[in-house]
C-alpha cells in the first residue's frame, strides 16, 4: 500500500461553500487561507488559489504600512491583510511595499 498518492499541484483546492462566495473572496478554513478565482454558488464545487502572488485589501491610515519581506496575515473579522499575527491567520510574505494610504497589498501565499 502507497503511503501518499500525488493528486495535483496545490495550487488550487477544491472547495464546496455552504453560502454564495463571491470572485475574489478570501476564506478561512482553519489555519488555511484561499481565495476564490471565480464566484462559486452555495453548494457547487468551485476552487480557491491557496498559492500565487494576490493583492489583499488592507486597511489605510497612519501606522498600516507594510513593508516587502513581511508576514502578512489576514483579519478575518475586520477583512484585510495586516502584519499583526495574534487572532489572524497567515497569507504569505509581502513582495511589494504598501505605505499607510495604500488601499492593497501584494501578498506572496506562503502558508
Amino acid at each position: 500500500m502507497a503511503q501518499a498518492t500525488f493528486v495535483h499541484d496545490g495550487a488550487a483546492i477544491d472547495y464546496t461553500p455552504g453560502g454564495h462566495i463571491a470572485a475574489g473572496e478570501v476564506v478561512v478554513i482553519g489555519e488555511l487561507v484561499g481565495v476564490a478565482r471565480t464566484p462559486i454558488a452555495a453548494g457547487a464545487l468551485g476552487a480557491l488559489a491557496v498559492e500565487g502572488v494576490l493583492d489583499f485589501a488592507k486597511a489605510t491610515g497612519g501606522g498600516t504600512a507594510i513593508s516587502a519581506g513581511a508576514n502578512v496575515y489576514w483579519d478575518d473579522t475586520n477583512n484585510v491583510a495586516t502584519t499583526t499575527a495574534s487572532g489572524n491567520k497567515l497569507i504569505g510574505k509581502c513582495v511589494k511595499a504598501a505605505a499607510d494610504g495604500d488601499a492593497t497589498v501584494r501578498v506572496r501565499m506562503n502558508q
